[in-house]
């Protein structure tokens, strides 16, 4: 049976503080905080909160970078009218293309130290900027990194910087649970893992130097199934990542798992990470609810097995199968105090929580402080999928995917569905 949705309602939640609603996600029950509808944008938001649409019909827009005089910067994750840069003037709350660039597509985009870094599927770009921070030489990029495995399965090269020099770039698994038929019922996965050398972690280069190639890079972290949001957490000078989880617990393994359990687990888990750290993929899974690493199924699991000694716990466990696409340590001042240092992180949307309803589609909140966890996390803007119906049905009219924050200390989120760019503000 489905469930009242908490952002189902007709009327702003503003209008009816005491009621109390079943979240459809942890089916918990919850009491909702004040909301304010930004009827501009669609979008639902903390009390105080604005959303804008600054930019619609990209393409299939994926990361963005703000520059210092609040341009933009959008990776397509495929071409758009033969290129798959765009750089975006904006003017108020409106930004319009200016200049169109780089003939391949993918998904990372960052600017740092006076560069804008951008990869493909394979490589890894970057471009001087002028002090207008304006592409100086488009059609020439310096390519830093080549060679990135690429076997059409979680092949996003995301990308971020430290402050030391260095770049990480995810390498997802070309697996589900590496098993020997991927994805086939009851298939058993392979000793020792053999994509462990080669994918399903995190690689780190050198940013300034030219020609490395995948050889080089240092095999920075293991054991993360794919991940598609990262970012530099400025205040631990550390790296934070977030893993998609693995699929199919059900489907593969049918006599273990019911198809409710299949459809909201495994986690969805952030981790910090440190050289040298193994976060378990494809050996074990975490499941939030039990708050315990599981050992899976095809090496030996039966849904309640522990394992993963010597494996890192992620930082904060999600629901399953939302699909993290964005993560961005907030380190502005235009929004409270209580956001600072916080972590967003922008969740694609479901496509295998049936027979529950698809979910996901929004930006939650995971406060912070003192450079760990601080309370429970809280869905910041939600309203991107459309109707009600749209999102559990999984044909969602927008997906956040890419979040980024201007000068000002805007968070922007884009949406690879429709090529839509939103800006969030605060109004004191």
């Amino acid at each position: 049976m489905k469930t009242n949705s908490l952002f189902s309602l007709v009327m702003p939640l503003a209008l009816i503080p005491a009621l109390i609603l079943t979240n459809p996600i942890t089916n918990k029950k919850t009491v909702p905080h004040t909301k304010t509808v930004a009827a501009d944008a669609g979008l639902t938001l903390p009390s105080g909160f604005e959303a804008s649409v600054v930019a619609d019909n990209l393409g299939q827009a994926r990361h963005l970078a703000i520059t210092p005089q609040n341009d933009i910067y959008v990776k397509l994750n495929h071409f758009k009218n033969g290129k798959g840069i765009l750089f975006l003037h904006q003017n108020g709350d409106k930004a319009t293309v200016a200049n169109s660039f780089g003939n391949y597509g993918g998904t990372g985009m960052y600017i740092k130290d006076g560069y804008l870094y951008a990869s493909s599927d394979e490589d890894v770009y970057r471009y001087k900027l002028n002090a207008k921070s304006e592409v100086i030489n488009p059609d020439v990029p310096e390519k830093i990194i080549s060679g990135l495995l690429n076997r059409r399965e979680h092949e996003s090269k995301s990308i971020v910087l430290d402050n030391d020099g260095n770049i990480y770039v995810n390498v997802g698994a070309y697996s589900n649970s590496c098993q020997f038929k991927d994805r086939q019922k009851g298939s058993i996965g392979r000793p020792g893992c053999p994509i462990l050398d080669s994918a399903g972690g995190i690689w780190q280069f050198k940013a300034d130097k030219l020609d490395q190639h995948y050889g080089d890079g240092v095999h920075y972290a293991k054991g993360i199934r794919n991940t598609v949001g990262l970012d530099w957490n400025q205040q631990n000078n550390q790296l934070y990542v977030m893993q998609h989880g693995r699929d199919q617990l059900h489907d593969l393994f049918p006599d273990l798992y019911t198809v409710q359990q299949s459809a909201v687990e495994p986690a969805e888990c952030l981790y910090a990470l440190k050289k040298g750290d193994d976060a378990g993929w494809p050996y074990i899974y975490y499941d939030q609810e039990r708050h315990e690493k599981i050992l899976a199924p095809e090496y030996g699991g039966d849904s309640k097995k522990t394992a993963g000694e010597g494996t890192i716990d992620p930082t904060v466990a999600f629901p399953g199968h939302l699909a993290p696409d964005g993560l961005l340590f907030y380190t502005g001042n235009q929004f409270p105090e209580r956001y600072k240092n916080g972590a967003f992180i922008a969740f694609h949307g479901s496509w295998n929580r049936a027979p529950e309803p698809q979910a996901g589609y929004f930006v939650v909140f995971q406060p912070f402080k003192d450079g760990k966890p601080d309370g429970k996390w809280e869905v910041f803007a939600d309203g991107f999928a459309g109707t009600q119906a749209q999102k559990e049905s999984g044909r969602a009219e927008h997906r956040p995917c890419g979040l980024a924050q201007g000068p000002d200390g805007s968070l922007y989120v884009s949406d690879d569905s429709k090529g839509t760019i939103y800006k969030i503000t605060y109004k004191k």
